[in-house]
Formats: C-alpha cells, structure tokens, sequence
C-alpha cells in the first residue's frame, strides 16, 4: 500500500502531464496543495491578483497547446479568476483552473466564501465540476486535461474541498495526456482539391488553436507551391509570415479594404482552424448566414461546423492534420489565381510598410517599424486589448509561429500577466507587452510578480490618458460629450522605481530607439512609457476627425 494525501496524488497527475509552472494567489482552502507542490518540480508562480494569475496560465495555455494550470480560493478569488476562464473560452485555450472550496459538511450553508462553482463557471467553460471523493483524483484530472485539449480547446474548473484534500488514498496515476487529432477523409480531401483546382480566385483565412511549429511550416509550403493568398484572423499574426510571397494581410479591427474586397469577390474561401466570429468576418457581413456557399471550413471542433455557417464543405480537422493532407496534394501546372496573389500580398506591403502621420509628438506607427527591424525574429510580443493595438496589427511583422501572445477575446489588463508567462516559459527569448494606461493598470500589480522571479521584460505603455477606444466611440455616437473616459494618470517610469524595476519617459518618437535599448540593458523589468497625444487614436483617423466626421 502506497498511501498519499488527495493533495499529493493531484500533484503527481500535473507532473505526469508535463506541468512545469502553476500560478497562483495562496488561499487556506487548498494549503495541502501548495504544501505538495513545495517538493515538486513545478515552479509555484506567486501572483498579486487572481485575475492576473488565470491569464498567465492562459497564456501558457495559447503558447504551448497544452494546459496552463491556476490555482485559486474560493468566492472572490474564483471570481477574480473568471476574466481569465473567458478569455480561455472565447480564444479556445486549454487551461485548467482549480478552486479551494469550503469543508463538504460545511455546503448548503453559505459558509464563509462559499458560492455554487457549477452555476458561476457552466456557461464559459467546457466543463466544471469538482473531486469530491480523493480516490477519483487521477480519473477527474485525467478527465480534465483531455477535455481541455479535444475537439476545440477550452478552459476546465474543478472545485476541490478542503477536507477532500487531505484523505489519505491508495491509488494509481493516471497515464498522461496523448492529444487526440482528427483528420479529413480522403472523400473531403478530394472535394476540397476539386473545388480549389476549379477556383480562380480562392483565399484561405488561418485561425484557431491546435497549430504548431510543423503546421504552420506546411502551410508556408502549401502556399508557395500552390501559390494561394493567404490571410490571418483576429490575434493570429504569427500563423503565417508576413513577408511570405502569398500573404494576403490581417482579417482584424480596421482591416485593409482591400482585403475585404478581395475575400468578398473570391469564390472559394478556406476557414482553416478558426470559428470564423464577428470580428473575422466583419459583422458576420463577409459570408451569407446560414448558407456559406464558396465556404469551405475546417475545425477541430465537430460542434462549430454548421453553427453560424453552412459551408459548402464541412471538415472535421485539427489543423495539423488538415496540413499533413495539404502536403500531399500535387501543384497543378498552370495556377489561375497567381496575378490574384501577387495583388494581395503588394496591397498588404503598400498597407503595413511605412507608418502613417500622427498628431503629437510620438508616433506608434513609427516605433512599431523601429521595432520589427530591430528586434529578433523570435522576440514575443504580449498585448492586451485598445485602440494602441491597431498599430501592432497593421505595422509590426510577425516573422515565427508563436511569436503574438495576444486575446482574441479584447480583453483589457492581459499583455502585463501574458508576457511574465511567457518570460518564465521562455527564459531565452526576448519577451515585451505592450499596453494602453487604462489597459496597464488593470494588471499592473503584476509587474511586481515580474519583479520578484527577476523577468528582465520590457512593459511599453502606451500613455494618452484616456480610455481611447471608448473615447473614440464617444466621439462618433456624442461628439464633444466626454464622459468617464479621461484618466489621471501615475508617473509610469517612476511606477517602475518603485517596484525595484527601470523606468523611461519617452516624449518624441526620436527617443525611442535609446530609451528601449537602455531598458533592455538595464537587466531588469523596464517599462517605458510613451507620452501620445489622444488625438492620435488609430493609424488612419485621429480623434478630431472623427468628431468633425460626426457633426457633419
């Protein structure tokens, strides 16, 4: 008899699945497990804030295609925890998040912090449920990691009672994680290739989740001996290098037109991973609801082919194995649509190329040029969401898979969290985040976690006192009535000192170049702060603009 708490089997089942970091805030209701987790291998990540703590194990989530794992108490550390549950849903990410709950005598009682983990958690997770027997530990968490990862991916949380924790149990571990990979029929193969042999003006839109390293490698193959023009969806840059001959641009907030002609005259159009949702398609306004007819799309999840879209072919696929039976499809001789190609990808280079005039006396356009020369191809970019991100979208290149680390959700607070993720997953790669002030210090705090594991990240804020995005919408719907969306701002650079951090005031776009390269000298996290003017709220329209625009 090997006998081991609850606490302790949990813990091996996360070993035996490759969990090498667990984030956190520390709560009494799941002390047995952090007493585990002290003589693992898994590093424990102390974080300020449960909400920043879900969002790095999210981001580990995006990164890896495996899951990020959190660990929160119950009641306000759970719901702290739910923006990053919804982030994990919206953007299709395997996460785990575990809650400490109350004593099971102790339920139905509304004891201290208790609240109904199924009813707060069902509607944005592909399961939630709790152990309560110790002796199931291995099968639930088992359980746990292949829903997270199977069919389209998604958040998992499980509730763990107090009492459960500490039951002494003699059992076996589960076996660890083998992903499950669906792939097209040699039926759908064929179709798919006679449709594309009779198109003359074919697009594919990269999306989704459950790509890696050799996916997006075959896709650049496919593309070049096929010739075919090749568009990302919203937050999924890195899916295809932007310099490649068939890149056809961004299918994002303020897309190039361009674009959007083309998908909307193409006459066969490949959604190849992603859910094709409202930003994509625009509104819901590229394709016809329900019948898709020059649709073809592809998704690891059998549930979303067919929900908003009837396309003309339904395939159930990851995306791996989608490429994998791209790769064996013969070029024809003669490709139609080449010319249609090699429009799209000088649009797209006429579009992104040189940053466009900006009021003030910093222009982000201009630093994001600086910075795709300047920085290593492998460099990875975290960002949350607002206005500022439009720069990145339209100006910074995204030259390797995995290099954008970024929520297709919009939401706010999560570049902060995502880059201290991924500095600790990724020691040797250069990590930035880049964030609006509002979208800063929605996370903020978390900057001292990057404090305290010595991250040497780079935090670019993006200061133009305002809530821009909102401003922006303001202007257009009640021009000149502003309300709630102007901020009094900290001394960012000195928000930086006193964490123990570097910290830049860069008032003039000529500045940059100096104060980045200092803060990355520095050794340590850096933040430098971008004084923007808040009539420069997006690359092609300023903010008076668009209040004249109104009032006319």
């Amino acid at each position: 008899m090997t006998m081991r708490s609850a606490a302790k089997v949990l813990v091996d089942q996360l070993i035996g699945n490759g969990v090498t970091h667990a984030f956190c805030v520390p709560g009494e209701s799941f002390l047995p497990v952090l007493d585990a987790l002290r003589d693992s291998p898994i590093e424990v990540i102390v974080c300020r804030q449960e909400g920043g703590a879900a969002m790095m194990a999210e981001a580990v989530g995006k990164a890896t295609g495996r899951p990020g794992v959190c660990f929160v108490t119950r009641g306000p550390g759970a719901t702290n925890a739910a923006h990053g549950i919804h982030i994990a849903q919206q953007d299709s990410t395997p996460m785990i998040l575990f809650v400490g709950l109350v004593e099971r005598p102790m339920r139905e009682r509304e004891a201290f912090q208790e609240f109904d983990l199924r009813a707060v958690f069902g509607s944005m997770t592909k399961w939630a449920s709790m152990i309560d027997d110790a002796r199931r530990v291995p099968e639930l968490v088992s359980r746990a990691f292949y829903t997270a990862t199977s069919g389209r991916p998604g958040p998992i949380v499980l509730g763990l009672p107090r009492d459960m924790l500490d039951e002494e149990v003699d059992v076996v571990d589960a076996p660890p994680l083998v992903p499950v990979e669906t792939a097209p029929g040699e039926a759908e193969v064929e179709y798919f290739y006679e449709a594309l042999l009779r198109a003359r003006r074919p697009i594919f839109i990269l999306g989704g989740s459950r790509w890696n390293e050799a996916s997006w490698q075959t896709i650049q193959d496919f593309a070049a001996r096929f010739a075919v023009p090749v568009a990302t969806s919203y937050r999924r840059l890195p899916l295809f290098d932007p310099l490649h001959p068939s890149y056809a641009g961004d299918l994002g907030i303020g897309p190039n037109p361009k674009l959007i002609a083309a998908i909307k005259s193409a006459d066969l159009v490949v959604a190849l991973g992603g859910r094709l949702g409202d930003i994509p398609s625009q509104g819901y306004a590229l394709f016809d609801i329900p019948a898709a007819e020059n649709l073809v799309h592809v998704h690891p999840g059998a549930e979303e082919l067919g929900r908003v879209y009837r396309p003309q072919l339904a395939i159930h696929a990851t995306p791996a194995r989608f490429c994998a039976a791209l790769a064996g499809l013969a070029a024809p001789k003669s490709i139609a649509w080449r010319g249609f190609t090699e429009a799209l990808h000088q649009n797209y280079l006429a579009w992104s190329d040189v940053a466009t005039p900006q009021p003030g006396g910093v222009n982000l356009g201009a630093i994001m040029v600086w910075l795709r020369e300047a920085l290593p191809p492998d460099a990875i970019l975290c960002n949350g969401a607002g206005n500022y991100a439009a720069w990145i979208h339209r100006f910074y290149r995204f030259r390797r898979f995995g290099t954008h680390v970024a929520p297709a959700s919009g939401s706010m607070g999560y570049g902060v969290p995502a880059a201290v993720a991924m500095k600790l997953l990724r020691p040797d790669r250069l990590v930035l985040s880049l964030a609006g002030d509002g979208d800063f210090l929605m996370n903020g705090q978390e900057f001292a976690t990057a404090v305290q594991y010595h991250l040497p990240i780079v935090f670019i804020v993006c200061d133009n006192a305002s809530y821009g995005t909102i401003r922006m919408h303001q202007e257009r719907e009640f021009p000149g009535r502003i309300v709630g969306t102007d901020l009094k701002n900290p001394d960012f650079a000195a928000y930086a000192r006193a964490f123990g951090g570097f910290g830049v005031t860069v008032e003039k776009t000529q500045q940059f170049p100096e104060a980045f390269n200092a803060a990355r000298a520095s050794g340590l996290p850096a933040i430098v702060d971008l004084k923007i003017d808040v009539d420069a709220i997006a690359p092609a329209i300023s903010l008076s603009g668009i209040r004249e625009r109104a009032r006319s």
